[in-house]
């Protein structure tokens, strides 16, 4: 059995490691986050639906036996689903995506490779007989090579 001051040393040591302070951290801001945009879809988009004449479902609902089936809901459930969906594809994803664009500073890879029409094995651009099935290719484009 442990030493109750190797346990502890153990716990504090895989506390502190930095994938644990960091999934925390990141878990904090994500929740922040949601409610950012559960705001901003709560408080500014749903109401422009209006605009375009999307009602309000939250009445519609059908009995079956004993129970009711709320489907208004589950309908206006769907559509703050799609609103946080597009809320952050075009406040959050296309943003980074043009700024991790603009930072990228790789070269583009550059192909020396093409697959042989018979096998689809990988062979250089300019074979004229693929190595694994022996069959002839045709030389590769210019604008591959």
């Amino acid at each position: 059995m442990a030493k109750e001051g190797g346990l502890l040393k153990e716990f504090q040591a895989f506390v502190l490691r930095g994938n644990v302070v960091d999934l925390a951290v990141g878990v904090v801001i994500g929740a922040a986050f949601g409610t950012v945009i559960t705001s901003l879809v709560e408080n500014i988009l749903t109401p422009l639906t209006g605009v375009f004449k999307v009602p309000d479902f939250k009445d519609l609902e059908v009995a079956v036996g004993t129970s009711t089936l709320s489907y208004g809901l589950f309908l206006n459930a769907v559509i703050a689903f799609v609103l946080v969906a597009a809320a952050i594809f075009l406040f959050v994803v296309k943003p980074v995506n043009k700024l991790m664009a603009s930072k990228k500073t790789e070269a583009p890879v550059v192909k020396t490779t093409r697959d042989c029409p018979a096998c689809l094995s990988a062979i250089p651009l300019a074979a004229t007989r693929c190595a694994f099935c022996t069959s002839e290719v045709a030389p590769a484009p210019a604008e591959a090579q």
